[in-house]
């Protein structure tokens, strides 16, 4: 996959929504895009596991954290399962932790920060459920386009032919 979120804003313009620069680079791969699912699961990372063990197919998750800075909602063993069931990246609205696990997994993890404390296993929140973080609001099924520049999120997938 070969893209640069400046060149789809560039060549999109309005057409893209532009995240906040919140977040920090996590994972072992810089790049990554797919077609969105969300998690809204504040402090608690039950359903992130519960989405994740499914077949990614290419598919980003987005967890909606609140911005919390309490418990981390990824981890490693999470980060590894996500990439063993093809998914294309995480974004955690939230913190992870086993940084230097995550950064030698081929998968993209974007994230406020790390913290050592896991989160709690009770299965709170919601799945397939728009969340609105970093200015945007991330529908299921909108399509989300990562790299060292930052995030956007589209309608549509731009790099379609």
């Amino acid at each position: 996959m070969s893209f640069a979120t400046a060149d789809l804003s560039d060549e999109f313009g309005d057409e893209v929504r532009v995240a906040e620069p919140i977040f920090r680079d996590w994972g072992g791969a810089a790049r990554f895009a797919g077609q969105i699912e969300t998690v809204r699961a504040p402090d608690d990372n039950a359903l992130v596991r519960q989405a994740l063990e499914t077949p990614g197919r290419g598919r980003v998750l987005v967890i909606d954290g609140g911005g919390s800075l309490v418990a981390a909602l990824v981890g490693g063993n999470l980060a590894a399962l996500a990439h063993r069931n093809g998914w294309s990246g995480l974004v955690v609205h939230g913190c992870i932790r086993d940084a230097a696990e995550i950064a030698a997994t081929l998968i993209g993890v974007k994230a406020l920060n790390t913290i050592p404390r896991r989160s709690a296993k009770a299965g709170a929140g919601e799945r397939g459920v728009p969340v609105t973080f970093a200015g945007v609001t991330f529908r299921p099924g909108d399509q989300l386009y990562a790299d060292s520049d930052g995030i956007l999120v589209a309608d549509r997938n731009l790099l379609a032919g």
